[in-house]
């Protein structure tokens, strides 16, 4: 894994939102209601390396023996969300978690438009938790395609389609505190 996570960082196109929308049954008006309250409106930093959040709880849910002895006292790794608060940029934890394995590191972050967990890579998509993060490296649409399949997994999409936010919101929260524990 390249671990500067630099790819193409291309955009979405006009093309990408109705296109990936009807893979579920939704307009481009659910899918920019989804960008707008569940993303950052972004995929990439300024560096051109997806947005991610390392999730030092997931990393330690990821880790055994040895390795999570050594991600705890590295200060990477720790029982519970929110023990500690998490640094602006987590590239520095998330290339440190990497050193000490990679794909549990990659499967503790959440990357792109939809902050999709590397957890989840197979609901996303993809057959590894790299082939995933490769994909985030490259272009928005294939962050917000992720999404979608997520979305889709998890059986949210008929919320979209009802215009139920509340309930899309609920069930969210609820996969994602499940991610949590």
């Amino acid at each position: 894994m390249d671990t500067t996570f630099k790819g193409a960082a291309r955009r979405l196109t006009d093309f990408d939102l109705p296109r990936l929308g009807a893979r579920i049954g939704v307009g481009e008006d659910e899918i920019h209601a989804f960008l707008d309250v569940e993303t950052s409106g972004h995929g990439f930093d300024a560096q051109g390396r997806p947005i991610i959040l390392f999730e030092p709880h997931v990393f330690f849910r990821n880790l055994s023996g040895a390795a999570r002895a050594q991600a705890v006292a590295a200060g990477l790794a720790y029982v519970r969300w929110g023990e500690k608060p998490y640094p602006r940029d987590s590239y520095p934890r998330l290339k440190a978690a990497c050193a000490i394995d990679e794909t549990a590191a990659l499967r503790s972050a959440s990357w792109g438009l939809g902050q999709v967990l590397g957890e989840n890579f197979k609901a996303a998509g993809f057959l590894t938790v790299q082939a995933m993060v490769e994909a985030m490296m490259e272009d928005e649409a294939l962050q917000l395609a992720a999404a979608v399949n997520f979305i889709a997994a998890n059986r949210l999409d008929d919320k979209l389609r009802k215009h139920d936010w509340a309930g899309f919101a609920k069930l969210q929260r609820r996969v994602l505190q499940e991610e949590r524990l």
